[in-house]
């Protein structure tokens, strides 16, 4: 039971990124980059999109679970759902494999943190009304498609 317990926190808190005692939705971002960029730089988007398909699925588990056991939904220590986000935003940003990916890098964890804090509609409506593991993950997701958009136009502007 001890060694469930613990995959799931496991899981929900993305290697414990998410008990930052500051800003673990900050953090849990900026964990899942590097995981992200590895998933791309040996096998691609295909590789990234499978990668996130598979954490959204483990997410919707590990983030029902891990609120049951804490009586909390959502707890901000969860933070597997800004994982799937985050490696979303890296689908359209232009990685090489050189040092200018540390750029593209940045530029989607910040486009990808702005929507998931700023929360816009439908993101909010989301956030506060779809309820379990899928709903915690959903609006991520959604801030996800949110950032890429963003991104897209960024990259299209300067020619990426």
């Amino acid at each position: 039971m001890a060694f469930y317990r613990f995959l799931i926190t496991f899981a929900a808190t993305w290697f414990y990124s998410g008990k930052s005692p500051k800003a673990p939705g900050t953090a849990g971002s900026f964990a899942a980059l590097p995981f992200g960029w590895l998933i791309w730089a040996y096998g691609g988007n295909s590789a990234l999109i499978f990668a996130s398909i598979a954490i959204f699925a483990i997410g919707v588990w590990a983030a029902h679970m891990y609120s049951h056991m804490l009586g909390i939904h959502d707890a901000g220590e969860i933070v597997i759902d800004e994982v799937v986000g985050q490696w979303m935003c890296l689908l359209v940003v232009p990685l090489a494999g050189e040092w200018m990916d540390l750029v593209w890098l940045f530029a989607a964890f910040v486009a990808f943190r702005f929507f998931d804090v700023l929360k816009p509609w439908p993101i909010r409506w989301v956030d506060r009304r779809v309820d379990g593991g899928f709903g915690i993950m959903f609006d991520d997701v959604l801030a996800g498609v949110f950032a890429m958009i963003a991104l897209a136009i960024l990259v299209h502007l300067i020619g990426g």
